[in-house]
């Protein structure tokens, strides 16, 4: 037996993926967005089950935070505050040599999400705000390649897989995600399992569209919380007649304002221009548990755990103090603010 063969036995073994299925998964070319907890299962169980090429993309670097459940980094790469993307190729170049593996550091925007999907078979959502997932919802529907919607946060998550031309889009599920920016990981906290557990769902059903196996699709919006056990399996809904995405083809994540940030000279500060007006007494409820909060009627501080600030105002502006990269602004609004 050849070391390829080998390699894969188990997973050939399987009949519904078969020899047939193994050669069409080492033919696929697979994208992951956003190298975070799900990112990170999801990567690994691609290259585990041999993709030819695994483009994977990330803007931030490893934290010390991320060890508790981002399974492919370790504290040699938060001593050296590597990118994830570059961290995770490292790693997961020792798993298994025969996979393409395509690092790439960035924040993906309007301006270069189609050029990220290009030779892309299929997409994988790894990320944790609104304003990416649209922008790959859109992109994916333009272009005709399935998408694999994750999220996970505290101890819940929710997975569909998005097939243009089959299903509905993720547009039709979320709307516009104007009203978002309730929990996220670093305000409400995740536990490990959780993440384990949707992103394995999406990779079983990225493993049904390599092999061929379409009978076997869910079909599904599939919603878990693990801590007291409660699952909805929702079947998708029909893609709205109105829908700019699926429906009236018009993609308005991909013509989008991208100009929403700039660095204010001198100040070491980027402001973030949001799409909806915040409350300050509500995200002051928000963002206390784990920053250190300052509130008055015109504006609230929160000084981040990461050693940033940001000033929160009632029209939606939010300011980031102490730096003037602005992906690295992006990503702790992203973080905190939610969309």
């Amino acid at each position: 037996m050849d070391t390829t063969s080998e390699r894969y036995s188990r997973q050939t073994l399987f009949s519904p993926i078969g020899k047939e299925g193994q050669k069409r998964i080492s033919a696929a070319a697979v994208l992951v967005v956003g190298m975070g907890a799900l990112g990170t299962v999801l990567a690994s169980h691609m290259a585990r089950a041999g993709v030819g090429t695994l483009r994977m993309v990330d803007r931030d670097y490893v934290e010390l935070t991320n060890l508790q459940r981002q399974m492919l980094y370790d504290e040699e790469d938060v001593s050296q505050s590597l990118p994830k993307a570059v961290a995770a190729q490292r790693k997961l170049a020792k798993i298994n040599s025969d996979v393409r593996l395509e690092p790439i550091v960035a924040d993906v925007t309007a301006l270069n999400v189609e050029s990220l999907l290009e030779d892309i078979d299929l997409v994988l959502d790894g990320t944790d705000n609104f304003r990416t997932r649209l922008l790959l919802n859109d992109a994916c529907f333009k272009q005709g390649i399935p998408l694999i919607y994750g999220g996970a946060v505290s101890a819940q998550g929710m997975t569909a897989m998005l097939i243009p031309g089959e299903t509905c889009c993720l547009r039709c599920l979320i709307g516009s995600g104007d009203g978002g920016g309730g929990q996220t990981c670093d305000t409400v906290g995740v536990i490990g399992p959780i993440v384990d557990i949707i992103a394995s769902f999406q990779a079983v059903e990225a493993l049904k569209w390599m092999a061929g196996a379409a009978e076997a699709r869910r079909g599904t919006l599939l919603s878990l919380e693990v801590w007291y056990h409660q699952v909805l399996n929702l079947k998708l809904p029909e893609p709205k007649k109105d829908c700019p995405t699926c429906q009236l083809k018009q993609y308005p994540a991909l013509t989008a304002d991208e100009d929403t940030a700039s660095t204010m000279c001198g100040r070491e500060t980027v402001q973030i221009q949001g799409v909806r007006p915040l409350d300050l007494s509500l995200w002051e409820q928000r963002l206390a548990p784990s920053c250190r909060v300052t509130r008055n009627p015109f504006l609230l501080r929160a000084e981040l755990p990461e050693g940033e600030r940001m000033v929160l105002f009632p029209d939606g502006r939010v300011l980031v103090q102490g730096t003037e990269d602005l992906s690295r602004a992006r990503s702790l609004y992203d973080r905190y603010i939610g969309s």
